[in-house]
């Protein structure tokens, strides 16, 4: 099939765009309604193509676009927006306007490592529709506006609709803040926690983590993933945190932690399959314990540079044996300069994509940036994987520990 041609025949009006917001291609669609040339477009950032109409200073229309163009780049779901106001340089008249109304859609096209590398820019001119049933003037009421009404109401029941998402999201962020242990870097200087939600989930999620200090000088890191996401994982969440944060005190090793974690979880509604992993550092003997309940595994990066995955101990997730078994735990050591790392699955996995590429992917990582700190350690396993700018398209979360 020729693509090129297909891409020149679709009768929608087409831009594609580079990860850097440059226009990389055009359809003849795109030409004929905006009147420009390639020659006027290719190469060109779009906010250079088309700025805003600085006769009219309070319009958002290039703002709106740049979010749902950077949205799409940060999640690598498409985006389309609601009907935009959008004026556009007139060819060949010094700094003169036209009112167009646009309806647009922004589409990612990720490559192999799941990035997205191209954003398909599809737009539809219905300027001349808007002008027949006079939506472009609110005081005009054609004979045929039912458009403009139903265009209207769905606008402002949009607005409420924001507004109550917002108040839910503060709720939200609030109960979250509440069930996640207090920021105390100054008490935990070997340690560095980064917390990335998904988009769309109010900023909160279902993956958590526990530093706990035990009386006798070991430490019970733990991380967690349990199914969904939003404010109703987030709840299940704070639940099974706290219990295990109970059962590590009371217990003589992660294993027996989450035996009773598994035991409560089958009476915690939305707790089925919720996985975690808990190690417990023993600083003193330079040795690690651990125990895994359907997790990724944690990895050990070695002073030697060599990164050793922690699986000898993995188990099925919480709640989904009907029978008590007892869980496995297995014991490491370590040399002094060593760093340990837990994390949840959205730091790894991606759409079609084996889980084993993502561990590879960690793994070189942590070799990469072997001798950093946590705290910039956390950073850059971030920024390998993906994780950077805001919402992801799953919940992460990653502790990183300097031993």
């Amino acid at each position: 099939m020729d693509y090129q041609a297909l891409f020149e025949a679709t009768p929608s009006p087409i831009l594609v765009l580079g990860p850097d917001l440059v226009i990389v291609a055009v359809n003849e669609a795109y030409l004929g309604v905006t009147r420009r040339t390639r020659e006027d477009l290719l190469g060109r950032y779009v906010f250079d193509a088309f700025p805003d109409n600085p006769a009219h200073p309070e319009t958002t229309s290039t703002r709106n676009l740049e979010t749902s163009l950077l949205r799409v780049l940060r999640t690598g779901e498409r985006d389309a927006m609601a009907l935009e106001k959008y004026d556009i340089p007139v060819p060949g008249a010094e700094g003169g306007f036209e009112e167009r109304y646009w309806s647009q859609i922004n589409t990612p096209v990720c490559g192999r490592a799941g990035r997205v590398e191209l954003i398909v820019h599809r737009v539809e001119d219905v300027t001349a529709f808007v002008s027949r049933t006079g939506t472009g003037n609110p005081g005009a009421q054609a004979p045929d506006s039912d458009f403009y009404l139903r265009a209207r109401e769905l606008q402002e029941f949009n607005e409420r609709l924001r507004k109550a998402h917002a108040r839910e999201r503060e709720t939200a962020l609030a109960l979250q803040r509440a069930m996640l242990p207090a920021s105390r870097l100054e008490e935990h200087p070997y340690a560095a926690v980064r917390y990335r939600p998904a988009v769309g989930s109010l900023n909160v999620c279902g993956d958590w983590y526990e530093l706990t200090d035990l009386a006798d000088g070991r430490i019970a890191v733990a991380v967690g993933d349990v199914v969904g996401q939003g404010l109703e994982a987030a709840c299940v969440m704070g639940q099974l945190r706290s219990a295990l944060s109970a059962a590590t005190r009371a217990s003589k090793g992660p294993a027996q932690a989450l035996e009773v974690l598994g035991l409560y979880a089958q009476f915690v509604e939305g707790a089925l399959a919720a996985t975690v992993v808990q190690v417990v550092i023993d600083p003193a003997g330079h040795t690690v314990a651990y125990s895994c309940a359907g997790h990724p595994p944690p990895m050990l990066l070695r002073g030697q540079g060599t990164v050793e995955l922690l699986n000898q101990a993995t188990d099925p997730p919480l709640g989904v044996r009907s029978e008590y078994v007892r869980r496995p735990q297995a014991t490491i050591g370590y040399a002094t300069g060593s760093t340990l790392v837990l994390y949840t699955d959205g730091l790894i996995e991606r759409r079609e994509e084996d889980i084993d590429v993502g561990l590879d992917r960690l793994t070189a990582s942590l070799c990469h940036h072997f001798g950093l700190q946590p705290q910039p350690m956390a950073d850059a396993l971030l920024a390998d994987l993906g994780i950077t700018g805001g919402p992801a398209a799953d919940d992460t979360a990653l502790v990183v520990i300097g031993l």
